[in-house]
C-alpha cells in the first residue's frame, strides 16, 4: 500500500476558545496529563495527572530537557509623531545588530527610529527575507535597553498583558541562558520536587539549549507540506548530554524528550548508531509523518495549534490517527491547551 501523502488540512481540528489557557495553573506541576500508549490498541489513551509522570519513567532512562530562557524581547516604543510601535527581538546578528520583527510595518522601514525612552532608541537598518528587520540600538546598548524596557513576550493566543506571575511561570525552573522568544512549554510543568523524585528514582537528566523562535506559533499556510519553509533555530548540545545519550544506548535504556524543541535538536544532530553529535548548530528540520526517529523513544509535550509544524511532529511520533484521536479526546474532556495548558505523554 502506498504511503499516505498528508496535507496541511489533515492537521486541522476544532478548538473552542474557552480551552485556550490564558493563565497558568495555581500550582506549577498541577496540570493534567493525557497518556498516549503507542503499544496498546485496546486502550491507547489514559487520563492522568502530571504528578504521576516520575513513576512512568524507568530507572536508568534518560530525560532530556531544554534549558533555554525566554528573553524580555518585546519592546514598546513610539514613532516620531508619537504613535506606538512594537519590536520583537529574535537574535543578535553581526556588528551589534539584531534580527527583529515588528509592527506596524510602515514604521519599520530602513532609516526609521523607534524611541524607547529618553535614553534609548531602535534604528531600522534593513529589511531582510520574510519581512524581518535588521535593527541596532541607539543610546543604551542592547543589554541595558532590554533590562530597562524589555517585556516578556507572551504567545499571541494569550490575550492579556503579562503580569508579575508570568515572570516566573513562563520560565522553566531550570531555565539558564536567555535566547528564546517563547518558552519550551512542556518543561513548564516541572517543579523542584518533581526533579528530585526523578533523581531519587534513578532517572538520568541531561540538558541542551534550543532557542525557540517565532516560527513555533506560525501556522502552515500552504497545503503541500513540502512548500513550507521552516525558520532556523540555533541549538547547542553539550558534550555531557551527548555522552549521556551514548551511555543510555549502551545500557539499553530509553531517551525521553521534554518538548518538541528537544526532539528537533536531538534528531537534527542524530547519528545512525543512535548517538548525537555535540556542539552548536542551527536546525530547520521539519518533522512530518513518515520521519524516522533515531534518538527519541518517548515524548512529553503540550497540546499544539491546528495546522502547526509542532502538531505534525507529534503525529509523526505517535502516529497520525492516534494523535488526532488524542486531540479530539482532549477537547471532549476539556483539557487546557497551548503554552499554559495541560500535557501529553507519548509512551
Amino acid at each position: 500500500m502506498a504511503e499516505r501523502r498528508f496535507t496541511t488540512s489533515d492537521f486541522d481540528y476544532h478548538l473552542p476558545d474557552a480551552l485556550i489557557a490564558q493563565t497558568p495553573t495555581a500550582d506549577r506541576g498541577a496540570s493534567r496529563l493525557l497518556v498516549v500508549d503507542r503499544q496498546s490498541e485496546a486502550a491507547p489513551l489514559h487520563d492522568s495527572a502530571f504528578a504521576a509522570l516520575p513513576a512512568m519513567i524507568p530507572p536508568g532512562d534518560l530525560l532530556v530537557i531544554n534549558s533555554t530562557k525566554v528573553r524580555h524581547a518585546r519592546l514598546i516604543g513610539s514613532r516620531p509623531g508619537g504613535a506606538p510601535a512594537e519590536i520583537l527581538l529574535l537574535h543578535p546578528v553581526d556588528d551589534g545588530e539584531w534580527l527583529a520583527m515588528g509592527k506596524p510595518g510602515r514604521a519599520l522601514q530602513p532609516g526609521k527610529e523607534i524611541s524607547l525612552g529618553h535614553d534609548s532608541a531602535i534604528h531600522v537598518v534593513a529589511i531582510e527575507e520574510e519581512g524581518f528587520r535588521r535593527v541596532r540600538f541607539v543610546g543604551l546598548d542592547a543589554d541595558a535597553a532590554i533590562a530597562r524596557y524589555g517585556r516578556l513576550p507572551l504567545p499571541p493566543y494569550i490575550t492579556r498583558q503579562p503580569d508579575a506571575q508570568d515572570e516566573t511561570r513562563y520560565q522553566t525552573i531550570y531555565a539558564a541562558r536567555e535566547g528564546s522568544v517563547a518558552a519550551p512549554t512542556a518543561g513548564l510543568h516541572f517543579t523542584d520536587a518533581t526533579m528530585q523524585q526523578l533523581r531519587e528514582r534513578g532517572v538520568e537528566i541531561a540538558s541542551l539549549d534550543l532557542e525557540v523562535g517565532p516560527g513555533t506559533f506560525r501556522p502552515v499556510e500552504v497545503e503541500d507540506l513540502a512548500h513550507h519553509e521552516m525558520h532556523a533555530e540555533h541549538f547547542e548540545i553539550p558534550e555531557a548530554a551527548a555522552d549521556a545519550i551514548a551511555a543510555v544506548r549502551r545500557r539499553g535504556g530509553h531517551v525521553w524528550a521534554v518538548g518538541t524543541t528537544v526532539v528537533r535538536a536531538l534528531e537534527s544532530a542524530a547519528r545512525d548508531d543512535g548517538t548525537v553529535a555535540a556542539g552548536q548548530a542551527a536546525t530547520a528540520l521539519m518533522i512530518t509523518p513518515g520521519f524516522r526517529f533515531r534518538i527519541v523513544d518517548h515524548l512529553l509535550t503540550n497540546f499544539h495549534l491546528p495546522r502547526s509544524t509542532l502538531l505534525m511532529l507529534v503525529a509523526a511520533f505517535a502516529g497520525y490517527q492516534r494523535t488526532m484521536a488524542a486531540y479530539h479526546h482532549a477537547v471532549e474532556q476539556r483539557y487546557r491547551f497551548y503554552s499554559y495548558g495541560d500535557a501529553m505523554c507519548i509512551l
